[in-house]
């Protein structure tokens, strides 16, 4: 088994949000957009990403936050604030319409010209982002099966359009009863070398038992590799889990892909 530490490719736009907003950044760039606008929970790995993005190359940006303002701001919202990000609060109503074209009308009378994200910066053009790491790993690592967690399902489809059809894309789903994610993977590659593993979320998004703390931190203490709690941590239990099983064919090499999400430096 080899880990891709991803974690490591920026101190802020770290892991698959590096492929995520690389094109996506560039368009706002070649359009002349001034402002980013983007949306996201209190938490969002995007949310940090994308102000951090954006505070870089000099462009204003927007966080559409679902939920009301609670002060003080946690460490997520407060790092994205230092980067410039102004937050906008909608009602978890509103926020249901984020993908709807009135509400994008509503948004663009409020903050006039901005080049929009979706929430988890999945749009076609992080897909071709996340497809180019998917050439590099095929080019650069042997292996069988590569394994990533899944959000919103973006990354999953780049990765499965890089590899061209080619070994075993397995996602382990850190949501609970989100059949949606096979539809939206589908909507963005032809291939069927994929599966989404649905038995690993713990409880949902952002949910986490005593079992996965203790998996965690005993991996970290092993192999010195710290895991988020959302996303690498439930996946890498999930494919630990699934080797006791004997799912994988004796032999085979396993590639696990650490997304990020650990934030290591909020400077």
């Amino acid at each position: 088994m080899v880990i891709k530490r991803e974690d490591l490719n920026h101190a802020h736009v770290s892991g698959n949000k590096w492929w995520k907003l690389k094109y996506n950044l560039q368009e706002a760039v070649k359009l002349g957009s001034k402002t980013i606008l983007t949306f996201g929970g209190a938490y969002s790995n995007h949310i940090f990403a994308t102000a951090a993005a954006a505070n870089e190359l000099n462009l204003k940006s927007i966080g559409i936050i679902r939920g009301e303002e609670t002060l003080p701001l946690n460490s997520t919202l407060s790092f994205a604030q230092k980067k410039g990000m102004r937050l906008e609060y909608v009602s978890r109503e509103e926020y249901r319409r984020k993908a709807e074209p009135e509400f994008a009308e509503i948004l663009k009378k409020k903050f006039d010209d901005f080049y929009l994200i979706p929430e988890g910066g999945t749009n076609e053009l992080a897909v071709k982002g996340c497809s180019e790491f998917g050439e590099k790993l095929l080019a650069e690592i042997e292996f069988d099966y590569i394994c990533l967690p899944v959000g919103t399902g973006g990354t999953m489809a780049g990765i499965i359009n890089g590899l061209k059809g080619k070994k075993k894309v397995l996602g382990f789903s850190s949501l609970k009863g989100e059949e949606f994610l096979e539809e939206e993977i589908i909507k963005y590659t032809r291939h069927t070398n994929w599966q989404l593993i649905h038995d690993y979320h713990f409880g949902g998004y952002a949910k986490s038992t005593k079992a996965l703390t203790n998996f965690s931190e005993d991996f970290e203490r092993n192999f010195s590799i710290p895991l988020d709690p959302v996303y690498t941590s439930k996946m890498t239990f999930g494919v630990f889990d699934m080797i006791k099983k004997d799912f994988f064919k004796r032999g085979s090499a396993v590639l696990i892909i650490h997304t990020g999400g650990l934030r290591r430096s909020q400077s």
